[in-house]
């Protein structure tokens, strides 16, 4: 048989990783779990708590909280991020169930009493939550019609020792699932891992064709996953995760007040009724690894749901970007926006219209985009700055806005203010189409002497118009007053002029 490795995608491995790259802080004082968040809100690192609550438990956070390290997790950089991701989407891996003897999530099985969900370390979050919070779960639940493995994210209110409230509230197909099952009258069984690898929540929140989404986690790993069929329910989840909690969504609907939460947007979300979740089976590593992801707080930036957000709403983009225009060139999704707001895209203009044609294109993707910033080629995306400058100077609002409204939308919006559907705005920051080129839209540069035959100032323009830096370049001077002199009696001679692009001329040798 061939041999799996069920350490090269553990969490723990990972974290260890980013500790010896100085991307993680390693807490060794006992710590109170309602100090928790506090350490780990706006931090910029991981952070790898080593003696939680009183039961001295392991705990990691802000794992994924910047995409220096969503990119470590692919084994590239920041900048290669995007198209590293985009490759190994295209290349699904189908997974290779394993036995449970063999799976290391399964060192460990509680069920009955034993699986107790207040026995993990499970922190409050932010001061109105309406309880903790397991904010780090990725779903797995089969669907009995296609046969395949869905897999999603999905926090869970704790409500007691098993049983917990499921955000399923916003569209997504394990909500589908669930309700087909409850017009069935039936029970959904679902599992959730808790302590992942970063890929596999790349993959759970990936835009993906139907298939079998365990072959996406595959995919963004660049490897086929194990799994293994869970202690109690019949669902596969990967064998080399770090703890999994079995069970099932009963089968009374929308019933559990779920919230208030801090969420992505950067505000709380109200109480909503969800799901009921009941515990049926804690497996785990012996040594598990415990993870919590920041969700909310007063800098976006820096926690998991927004970077991760931001990852997928590119992807999505760049995909239907590629069938609305011909070459785009980079694509960011703010993490400060939630990851999903605030779009930018830059791209090389073949033909006029093309950028009005990417801003429809991304207005009618998958991603819930709400503003578009339009840039050229020249324009770093990732860079404030250079947008703030192209916003300034090259953006007119009565004739570059393109705004429109009843788009889906997602209802956490609070700018909402209830409404069902909402609108977006594009802002088409390019340069007009044709002048790229021209003197107006030329960004100067510190001089740089060309290559130029030697030539008096007289001789130079006798062969043609020429600028300040060509004529000294003609003398062969890196000074450059000289240059001024031979002026001088050329205007007195009524010889020289000036032309529109601002280069000098000999009266009469104007080309």
């Amino acid at each position: 048989m061939t041999h799996i490795d069920t350490e090269k995608f553990r969490l723990r491995r990972f974290v260890e990783k980013l500790v010896q790259q100085d991307e993680c802080i390693v807490h060794d004082a006992p710590i109170d779990l309602i100090d928790v968040a506090g350490v780990l809100d706006g931090n910029p690192k991981a952070v790898w708590f080593r003696a939680v609550g009183p039961e001295r438990a392991e705990l990691v956070g802000n794992v994924m909280g910047a995409r220096s390290r969503l990119a470590a997790a692919l084994d590239t950089d920041t900048a290669g991020f995007p198209k590293v991701l985009r490759e190994r989407l295209q290349k699904p891996h189908a997974p290779i169930e394993v036995p449970s003897s063999q799976a290391p999530v399964h060192e460990v099985v509680q069920t009955g009493a034993d699986a107790d969900l207040t026995s993990l370390p499970v922190h409050l979050q932010h001061g109105l939550d309406g309880a903790p919070y397991i904010s780090a779960s990725i779903d797995y639940a089969h669907d009995g019609r296609t046969g395949f493995t869905n897999i999603g994210c999905r926090r869970m209110m704790l409500r007691g020792p098993r049983a917990a409230g499921v955000d399923l509230n916003a569209p997504s197909d394990l909500r589908v699932l669930y309700q087909q099952a409850v017009a069935k009258g039936e029970r959904l069984p679902v599992a959730f891992a808790v302590g992942s690898y970063p890929t596999d929540f790349l993959a759970a929140i990936a835009s993906t064709p139907p298939m079998d989404e365990l072959d996406v986690v595959g995919a963004v790993r660049g490897a086929p996953v194990p799994v293994v069929k869970c202690a109690t329910v019949d669902v596969k989840v990967p064998a080399d995760a770090e703890m999994v909690l079995e069970g099932y969504l009963d089968e009374r609907g929308l019933v559990e007040p779920e919230g208030p939460y801090g969420e992505y947007i950067g505000y709380y979300g109200l109480i909503k009724n969800n799901p009921v979740f009941h515990l049926t089976a804690i497996t785990r590593r012996r040594d598990a690894l415990f993870q919590t992801v920041g969700i909310g707080g007063a800098r976006l930036g820096y926690t998991d749901t927004a970077q991760l957000g931001a990852a997928k709403t590119e992807a999505a983009i760049w995909s239907i970007l590629q069938q609305a225009i011909r070459e785009p060139v980079a694509v960011c999704c703010t993490a400060s926006s939630g990851g999903m707001y605030n779009v930018r895209v830059s791209l090389r203009q073949r033909n006029p219209g093309e950028a009005r044609n990417a801003i429809a294109a991304v207005f009618a993707s998958s991603g819930d985009v709400k503003h578009v910033f339009m840039v050229d080629h020249d324009i770093d995306v990732f860079s404030d700055e250079q947008i703030d400058w192209a916003l300034a100077t090259r953006f007119q609002a009565d004739r570059d806005f393109v705004v429109a409204s009843g788009f889906r939308c997602v209802p956490l919006d609070p700018s909402l203010q209830g409404a069902r559907t909402g609108a977006k705005g594009g802002f088409d920051c390019t340069k007009p189409f044709g002048k790229a080129d021209s003197v107006e839209f030329t960004v100067p540069h510190a001089p740089q002497m060309p290559r130029r035959e030697r030539a008096s100032v007289e001789a130079a323009l006798a062969q043609g118009p020429a600028t300040y830096l060509e004529l000294m370049a003609a003398l062969g001077t890196r000074d450059g007053r000289e240059v001024l002199r031979v002026f001088d009696k050329l205007y007195a001679d009524g010889r020289l002029q000036r032309l529109k692009d601002g280069q000098y001329a000999l009266d009469g040798k104007q080309e």
